[in-house]
């Protein structure tokens, strides 16, 4: 298995739509206005997130369960930014949309500009055959309100491509979270 280089994703985003939207080069500016910068980068594609956020209350006092999620758990945001509480999080979605090759893994890591001032994206792996918007999820670990940019650089994809093909796909599973296209909360 091997890390993919910038000219490996341009020719998967380009000849089999592994990334759409896709942006060939690293933006860090638009209208004079600096960004968080996304795009191809050297060995991977720092991914921006939509305005669509969840941002978790626990007003309702409920218990947080994976396998029960209660959704009043959240309140729904669609803004340019959002402030997360303290030592709370959100959930967001990538504006870009995956399909992932039969012989790739693809791990989601956090950037460092985020990263310094304490908010956190989780680690997670998009799956052979997976597609769709990822969800993504932000952490406030700061005793302080934070806040994240829609349309800017949120988190980076790195791609490690096998040698041979897995013998059963997140497709052939039929996993729960496939072609997701909005911000998805746990399902069981």
């Amino acid at each position: 298995m091997s890390i993919k280089s910038d000219r490996w994703i341009t020719r998967m985003a380009q000849e089999h739509d592994m990334i759409s939207p896709f942006e060939a080069g690293q933006v860090r500016e638009s209208d004079g206005r600096r960004l968080v910068s996304y795009g191809v980068s050297s060995y991977g594609y720092d991914v921006r997130c939509a305005p669509e956020f969840k941002v978790f209350t626990n007003v309702h006092s409920t218990i947080v369960d994976p396998k029960e999620f209660d959704d009043a758990s959240f309140v729904d945001m669609n803004d340019d930014t959002c402030i997360i509480p303290p030592n709370s999080f959100a959930l967001a979605r990538t504006v870009e949309y995956f399909k992932i090759p039969r012989n790739v893994l693809t791990v989601c890591l956090g950037k460092s500009t985020y990263a310094r001032c304490g908010i956190i994206v989780n680690v997670t792996p998009l799956e052979p055959e997976w597609e769709g918007h990822v969800t993504l999820e932000f952490s406030n670990t700061t005793p302080l309100p934070a806040r994240i940019y829609a349309n800017e650089g949120v988190a980076q994809m790195l791609f490690f491509e096998s040698d041979e093909d897995c013998a059963v796909s997140y497709a052939d599973r039929g996993g729960k979270y496939q072609g997701q296209t909005g911000v998805t909360v746990p399902r069981a």
